[in-house]
């Protein structure tokens, strides 16, 4: 075959679903019929690398070395034999292609186990409520990481599963370190890599190679690929875009780094890329390009033609999955948190709802840089074709939607489009704790398919809160993940230490307030990490008006993101880590919730000053409203079955209009005055959610008053409408 565009994702990202970068792009260039193909080099490379003949290939590698090895990479190799044995089989399982192999694996009896083994004492603990096949796919997961260990010792030390080489990216102001690693002979994993890009070049014969750069594991593993078409190919133009290029390159002046790629993209790659492409094929010329590095008289140079503007995200296409190994991801289960669980087990589809992000005010965030600055929602039928185009090619119907922050109207509309459309998905997506999510939109979501929803507690202080512009405070986040999970979506909550000024005390504060919400059970998952001075965020371009210094200025010739900074008036956030992190590991258990917090921590730290029952009360508090005249009503039961019945007391008789209602579970049953009962039945099948036309509470009011019915208040508030509120009849 033979396409003018190539698509790649470098090793390594996600093992489970492909990056969806490359997808998105390959959709948008079918709208413009460019032909293009598209591979995931990491997931290529996994699949080689763990198979029968990739196994016996590495062992002969290293005895063939005569290296000195530790005491876990000798038992590995002892045991060669058992892990030829049982890769092709443990590869099968995790690709969903052998279930009935759980039984074996869960008996700890069929696979060999080296030192990853000996964190598992507490399966039992961690698993009990997770089933078979996770406990199986977790301990075929620790079988894959015993091996990553032995590679890491012993043929590639840049090895890691979902990154490779990330130090490298990491530590890449300067490109030297970089550029003396790949002057170097090619690694281990380098020498598979090279293999397979090899195969795919000799196939697709591009004319322009685009590579996706979504984090700084994937840096090096890019450059590498980039370094043998340059050599290779020298007529294949090669060009890097992406997350890392976004956040990283955004001063890039090193020459040397377009001795491997001829051009760097920044942003929205879909304009940036036709203008490339036209000016490969000579319709455009150099200084008409959009938002692209690229070397002019052999200085790097910055090109941005403002004339030609970004598309509209109507008009970037339906991303196109087709090309990818669909069927080979590997669904593993590395760290036991539920969350981290939904993220890598299982096939998702990724779709965005709106680019940037509605909010758009938080000030450890990027907020400055277009990908977020700059908001705009997409309809929610057009998501909806999407969807359905998408489930049509993968024959997957879960969906993560990879929002910044999901905006709660949009997610709201995209429910009742799934629910008229009767598309049965799984979803999920990031949101902000605000109050809009309400019980009723809770439930509707539920009903659409949502299962889980992630979103930013990070330092669970009103004052820091505040001072993040956040726009939450921990009260309202405690009642909104109620709403959540008692609607049946879990709630994983991002947490964050070592904010500017954040003291000892707010640190451990904190951690009360997240042991109360894991207690009083509105919070099912978390996860703690530091936070991070970047550039483009204001906390990085004001660091004075946060209290904090600079160390460093984050100037470079490479990448330029993170700053490395002081904080006079905080606390040493660096010794708080290990603590955080262990006591949140119990408290996702449901365990261990009457531990003093200095059990956590080997130094003193303050006593709490959080009122022990701080969320509980804040759960009590009374958050009705009068619902507003344009909240919208939605009948999400089935249409009940209504009869006219007799009812007598002392010697009166009178009719009434009795209802029953079938649930999924169970029925109800309700009666009303008989003529409020013909319009309520009536009024229930034009609220149902399976109709286009939704109706405000004006209107429903408005259609029972010129029903020549009295006291619409009285009647809606009552207890038979009330019961009905409970059953799926929602205020939105």
């Amino acid at each position: 075959m033979s396409a003018p565009v190539f698509l790649i994702t470098p090793p390594f990202t996600q093992l489970n679903t492909p990056y969806p970068a490359t997808a998105y792009l390959k959709g948008f260039l079918n709208t413009k019929n460019i032909a293009s193909f598209q591979a995931d080099l990491g997931i290529e490379v996994t699949l080689a690398l763990f198979s029968q003949p990739g196994l016996q290939q590495l062992f002969e590698e290293i005895g063939s070395k005569g290296a000195e090895l530790s005491e876990n990479a000798r038992r590995i190799m002892a045991l060669q034999e058992d892990y030829l044995q049982t890769i092709d089989a443990v590869i099968l399982f995790l690709q969903g292609k052998n279930p009935t192999l759980a039984h074996l694996i869960s008996k700890r009896n069929f696979l060999p186990e080296a030192s990853r083994f000996a964190q598992l004492d507490d399966l039992q603990w961690a698993f009990g409520n997770m089933g078979l096949q996770d406990k199986a796919k977790h301990l075929a997961t620790m079988y894959l990481e015993d091996l990553s260990d032995l590679i890491t010792e012993c043929v590639d030390a840049h090895f890691g599963f979902s990154r490779y080489a990330e130090r490298l990216g990491r530590s890449a102001n300067s490109f030297d370190e970089l550029y003396n690693a790949l002057q170097q002979e090619y690694t281990y994993i380098d020498r598979i890599l090279i293999r397979i890009l090899t195969e795919r070049m000799q196939m697709v014969q591009p004319k322009l190679v685009a590579i996706s750069v979504p984090f700084p594991g994937n840096l090096y593993a890019s450059l590498r690929c980039a370094q043998w078409i340059k050599q290779n190919y020298p007529q294949t133009s090669v060009v890097m875009g992406g997350g890392f290029a976004n956040t990283e390159l955004r001063s890039l002046s090193d020459p040397r780094v377009f001795e491997f790629y001829d051009y760097v993209t920044l942003d929205d790659g879909e304009a940036p890329f036709e203008n490339l492409i036209q000016h490969i094929n000579g319709e455009k010329t150099v200084e008409e390009l959009k938002r692209t590095f690229t070397l002019v008289n052999g200085t790097v140079t910055y090109i941005n033609n403002k004339a030609c503007s970004d598309y509209k995200q109507g008009q970037v296409g339906t991303p196109d999955y087709s090309d990818f190994w669909l069927d080979k991801y590997i669904s593993a289960i590395e760290i036991i948190n539920p969350m981290h669980s939904l993220w890598s087990d299982g096939r998702w589809n990724k779709l965005t709802m709106a680019h940037g992000c509605y909010w758009g005010k938080c000030t450890f965030c990027d907020i400055s840089l277009d990908y977020i600055r700059l908001y705009e929602p997409i309809a929610a039928q057009m998501l909806c074709d999407r969807m359905e185009q998408i489930i049509a090619q993968t024959g997957q119907n879960g969906f993560h939607f990879v929002d910044e922050a999901a905006p709660p109207a949009l997610m709201r509309a995209l429910a009742l489009e799934i629910i008229r459309r009767k598309i049965t998905v799984s979803w999920w997506t990031n949101v902000r704790f605000e109050k809009s999510f309400t019980r009723d939109l809770c439930l509707l979501l539920r009903a659409s398919g949502c299962i889980a929803v992630s979103g930013g507690l990070e330092v669970a202080s009103d004052r820091l809160l505040e001072l993040i512009q956040k726009g939450i405070t921990v009260a309202q986040v405690a009642r909104v993940n109620r709403n959540f999970t008692e609607a049946g979506i879990m709630v994983h909550a991002y947490l964050m230490y070592g904010f500017p000024t954040q003291t000892e005390q707010e640190t451990i504060d904190s951690l009360e307030m997240v042991r109360q919400m894991f207690q009083a059970g509105v919070l099912q998952s978390a996860f703690w990490h530091q936070f991070a001075m970047t550039a483009h965020s204001p906390v990085g371009l004001n660091p004075e008006k946060f209290g904090v210094k600079k160390e460093t200025e984050a100037i470079g010739t490479f990448a330029n993101n993170d700053i490395v900074h002081t904080d006079p008036t905080g606390a040493d956030h660096d010794a708080f880590g290990y603590g955080l992190k262990k006591s949140l590991l119990n408290y996702m258990h449901g365990a261990c919730f009457d531990y003093p917090l200095q059990k956590w921590f080997e130094f003193k730290v303050p006593k709490t000053k959080v009122d022990p029952e701080y969320i509980v009360k804040a759960l009590q508090e009374a958050e009705y409203s009068t619902p507003k005249p344009t909240s919208k009503v939605v009948w999400l039961g089935r249409k009940p079955q209504m009869e006219i019945i007799t009812k007598s007391k002392k010697g009166n008789q009178w009719e009434v209009a009795s209802f029953t209602f079938q649930g999924k579970k169970d029925s109800m049953n309700i009666s009303v005055d008989t003529n409020q009962g013909q319009w309520l039945n009536g009024m229930l099948q034009q609220l149902s959610a399976a109709n286009l036309k939704t109706y405000t509470l004006q209107e429903v009011k408005d259609s029972y008053e010129a029903a020549g019915l009295e006291d619409f208040e009285l009647f809606w508030d009552n207890k038979p409408v009330n019961t009905l509120h409970k059953y799926g009849l929602l205020r939105l």
